[in-house]
């Protein structure tokens, strides 16, 4: 019934029951509706954002992994110049040389088939690994010689120090190697080593690492002192005044082992140098690498 006021017609309308249930449901399908398409706008926009964070998260990564890329370049440059100092090395020492094929240490990967099902970014990562990995067995494999090379250079080094290649004693040279005038008789006859003359007193050093082998006094030579440094090398030191070391102390190049003397077959204050190999006699100046000081 509608009563539009008091001095208004009354009017009376009949709706049907199915109507009311069919207004009601259009309503309650129209908030569902609503609330879905609400729901879903607010879900389209959430991923919209998240989407957006991931093309920006994605671009840094593909600028962090070019980046990677450009460094493997470098380390790769930065490894094969180890390899052409290490080759020298050997060459300069004339060490053994490691073979190419040798250092090329190859190993498997992925089949060109599976490489095809994969996707122009995975390909680019699977090789990146793969260079990754060459690079880590390459490092590990060159830290092994470098390790090689060092205990080699040790060696030499060792070897180095006991190989005579100083002056024993300041001074002036009065007589070389070879066939020379003997001061006495005046006849030529073969000089074992080199004569080196200044005051008496003045310091006689080693010219190498070794052991002080013997210290004796003879007719010829005088009080001398023979130092035996290994690898088939020996020094004697002859007419000396005084033995600074005893027998069996090992001294270092350089060290002071007497002093210079005019003890023996002698004309005057002066050193008698000699350098033994194997044996043999050797001119000691081809042994003596720095200047003499006077």
């Amino acid at each position: 019934m509608l009563i539009p006021n008091s001095m208004g017609i009354l009017k009376q309308l009949s709706i049907p029951v199915a109507l009311l249930y069919c207004v009601a449901f259009a309503i309650i399908a129209l908030l569902v509706a609503n609330l879905f398409l609400s729901a879903e706008f607010f879900t389209t926009k959430v991923d919209q954002s998240e989407l957006e964070q991931l093309r920006a998260e994605n671009k840094r990564l593909n600028e962090k992994y070019e980046q990677l890329r450009w460094n493997l370049a470098e380390v790769s440059d930065r490894y094969q110049q180890l390899v052409l100092r290490e080759t020298r090395i050997r060459s300069i020492f004339n060490l053994p040389e490691i073979n190419e094929e040798e250092r090329q240490l190859g190993v498997g990967g992925p089949s060109s088939q599976a490489l095809a099902s994969m996707s122009e970014l995975e390909q680019d990562a699977v090789a990146t690994e793969l260079e990754v990995d060459r690079l880590l067995r390459l490092s590990r494999f060159e830290l092994e010689k470098y390790d090689e090379v060092e205990q080699n250079l040790l060696k030499v080094k060792d070897r180095l120090d006991h190989t005579p290649s100083i002056w024993p004693t300041r001074g002036w040279i009065s007589r070389g190697f070879g066939m020379k005038y003997d001061p006495f008789t005046g006849y030529k006859q073969m000089h074992r080593g080199i004569d080196i003359a200044n005051r008496t007193g003045t310091p006689i050093v080693a010219t190498a690492d070794g052991v002080v082998k013997q210290i004796a006094t003879d007719n010829m030579m005088g009080k001398f002192i023979m130092v035996d440094h290994g690898y088939g090398f020996r020094t004697r030191y002859g007419h000396l005044s005084k033995a600074k070391v005893k027998r069996g102390q090992k001294v270092k190049r350089g060290e002071v082992i007497a002093l210079m003397g005019s003890t023996g077959y002698s004309t005057g204050p002066h050193v008698h140098y000699e350098v033994i190999r194997n044996g043999q006699f050797f001119s000691p100046s081809k042994y003596i690498l720095n200047d003499m000081k006077k």
